[in-house]
């Protein structure tokens, strides 16, 4: 093999280190579709072309924003076959968007739900002698919504829904 010619391609392990992933990512990648399978040097070292680095990088960072290696495979099977799947690309990362925001909800319910329990175990340590028990875990089986929905809520979210109430003039 000419040196221009081995110029073009990179063993397994130099496309690792270039795009930040092991041989192993790699080898799976191949697996799912999202990166062509390597063509063998003729010692039987897999060797990609130049530009599976570019594909290596757009994988990486399409997993990171959410997108799954089988859906990747999916859309790149369709820009490879003549399909240009931008409405669909475009469509999905809406849908990823709309994840991450309820998801982005569902963290924030659960730092107000922190902030409150944290504030009532500062309250119950506060009452409480050193080295007593302020059942601040126990605190935690009666507070959100039980599955059963007969637990009674704990001080601090009973303050707060009187809290709520009083303000709203129900109370």
């Amino acid at each position: 093999m000419s040196a221009p010619e081995k110029k073009g391609f990179l063993r397994a392990g130099e496309l690792a280190r270039a795009s930040g992933v092991s041989t192993d990512t790699l080898r799976h990648y191949e697996r799912k579709g999202v990166l062509a399978a390597p063509r063998r040097s003729a010692n039987g070292y897999r060797e990609y072309p130049a530009e599976a680095l570019a594909r290596v990088l757009l994988v990486r960072r399409a997993l990171s924003v959410g997108f799954t290696l089988d859906e990747l495979a999916h859309l790149l099977r369709a820009r490879e076959r003549g399909r240009a799947p931008c409405r669909e690309v475009r469509a999905l990362a809406a849908r990823k968007l709309a994840g991450v925001e309820e998801r982005l909800r569902e963290l924030a319910a659960v730092r107000e739900e922190l902030r409150e329990a944290l504030a009532d175990w500062d309250s119950r340590l506060a009452k409480t002698k050193e080295g007593g028990r302020a059942r601040l875990l126990e605190s935690l089986a009666t507070s959100g919504s039980p599955p059963s929905g007969n637990n009674p809520a704990p001080a601090w979210r009973r303050r707060k829904r009187k809290e709520r109430s009083t303000e709203d003039g129900k109370g």
